[in-house]
């Protein structure tokens, strides 16, 4: 009799844990990245992660908030050390967010930030978008959408 429950214990779980891998991979919701940092090494996993475990999963929206520090990645007056994880593939800061763009993650830059840095819209690198509260809170306050921070 105990074996048969446990049996039956065990075939319950496994099927509630096939139900819910099916809803999380049916719902996709999105992802805010707050990035603060210019790291090279810690906005390179920031921006990875984003772009290939999260956007090309099929996730959406896919967003990378560039704050604090982390405003200094889209300028293109200041070049990226290019670090551990972007020797192998050969790709500055600059080229990881490009390609996140271009597969269809949005990066968006605080304006305040750029303000106290002294970075105009015209310093950024093509495609990064100067954040505003509706494109912000529209993101972050979307109950689809996780946050995380690097």
């Amino acid at each position: 009799m105990k074996n048969r429950f446990f049996v039956t214990f065990v075939l319950l779980l496994s099927l509630a844990g096939l139900s819910w891998n099916a809803q999380a991979e049916e719902a996709k919701g999105g992802l805010f990245v707050n990035l603060t940092t210019d790291d090279t090494w810690a906005a390179a996993m920031a921006i990875q992660f984003a772009h290939e475990r999260v956007l090309k999963r099929g996730h959406k929206p896919v967003a990378i908030w560039l704050n604090v520090r982390g405003i200094y990645l889209a300028d293109k007056k200041r070049l990226s050390h290019v670090h551990g994880l972007m020797k192998e593939q050969g790709k500055s800061i600059q080229d990881m967010l490009r390609a996140f763009e271009n597969d269809g993650g949005l990066v968006i830059a605080c304006p305040a930030c750029a303000k106290a840095a002294g970075i105009t819209k015209d310093d950024l690198i093509e495609g990064v978008q100067m954040g505003n509260p509706d494109l912000v809170l529209g993101i972050l306050f979307d109950p689809t959408v996780k946050t995380l921070s690097w």
